[in-house]
């Protein structure tokens, strides 16, 4: 390969770690991770889009959520299956293939944020103004939220990577098992990332503080109302609209904060790309059973469902 071409618009990409004899049986676990991810995302979509019992906006929102999780998934896992039957010194990527795959792993970090701080004033609104509720989260609203949500992750990314393909590169090793913003700009000559840098840590911050703060304000107005309230079936119905959107979180900002924090250590790399493969297994994979299982409708259907096409077996 020309050492040009390979300079300017061939990347190497490091890939997953694993030893030849360990390499088809990881390969087979996470092929069936990701077979698992798939239908049990596309599963509750169909679900709730075919189901006229399902579709309230709670749950047209919580679509947002499997649809990300999809993205987020299929944006590392097919290459990343790719590259573990692929020689370490044959894991070759374009430039660009590169920037569109950092694009999409960034789209979906972000959204996983935003989907759950709209998901979260849903709880708010349907818990603390219940007789207001259809009149505020109308088919207009759950749109709108959506669109802000996709709308305010595609902007901020859009500017990030912008920032970042604007360096030269020199280099053409991407130290990470796919393609992220930081791996990129690592990429570039002697110019300076300082603008890369804080935009990012600015970024990073700002998206975790809005988010557990926004998720956190409306917990804590909800478990207000509740209080006063001291009405048992209201706090029997927030428990149950409220514990699936909170497990969920919760999964969602341990998964992310393990490989952000792991980031600071560079001792620890190799734990740090295993986390940050691992974000993107874990909440796709556990999502639609927290949440298809806690929610009461979703799981009465897929019990039906299941009964129906054992009984037609």
């Amino acid at each position: 390969m020309d050492n040009l071409t390979f300079k300017y618009s061939v990347l190497l990409v490091e890939g997953l770690k694993v030893t030849p004899q360990s390499s088809y049986p990881v390969f087979i676990l996470l092929l069936l991770v990701y077979i698992f991810i798939m239908v049990a995302n596309i599963g509750l979509i169909i679900l709730i889009s075919t189901e006229k019992n399902l579709q309230h906006p709670m749950h047209f929102l919580f679509c947002n959520l499997p649809l990300n999780d999809i993205l987020g998934t299929t944006v590392i896992l097919p290459r990343l299956l790719r590259d573990i039957l692929t020689e370490a010194s044959e894991r070759y990527i374009t430039y660009v293939d590169c920037v569109v795959q950092a694009y999409f792993v960034h789209i979906f970090v972000a959204a996983c944020h935003y989907v759950l701080i709209i998901m979260a004033f849903d709880r708010y609104v349907a818990i603390c103004n219940p007789l207001r509720y259809t009149a505020i989260m109308t088919n207009k609203m759950v749109v709108k939220l959506s669109a802000s949500a996709w709308g305010l992750a595609v902007f901020v990314v859009t500017v990030m990577l912008s920032l970042t393909i604007r360096l030269s590169h020199c280099r053409y090793k991407i130290e990470n098992p796919f393609c992220d913003n930081a791996s990129l700009f690592k990429l570039s000559c002697e110019e300076s990332v300082a603008v890369n840098n804080v935009f990012g840590l600015i970024y990073t911050v700002v998206l975790f503080s809005f988010s557990i703060l926004s998720v956190l304000i409306t917990y804590v107005k909800i478990a207000t109302v509740c209080i006063k309230s001291k009405n048992k079936a209201l706090n029997s119905k927030a428990i149950k609209t409220c514990s699936s959107h909170i497990a969920v979180y919760l999964i969602m900002l341990v998964s992310g904060s393990t490989f952000i924090f792991l980031h600071r250590f560079p001792l620890y790399s190799e734990s740090r790309k295993l986390a940050s493969i691992m974000f993107h297994i874990v909440p796709p994979g556990l999502n639609p059973l927290v949440y298809g299982l806690q929610t009461k409708e979703i799981r009465q259907k897929f019990v039906r469902f299941w009964c129906r096409k054992k009984g037609t077996s």
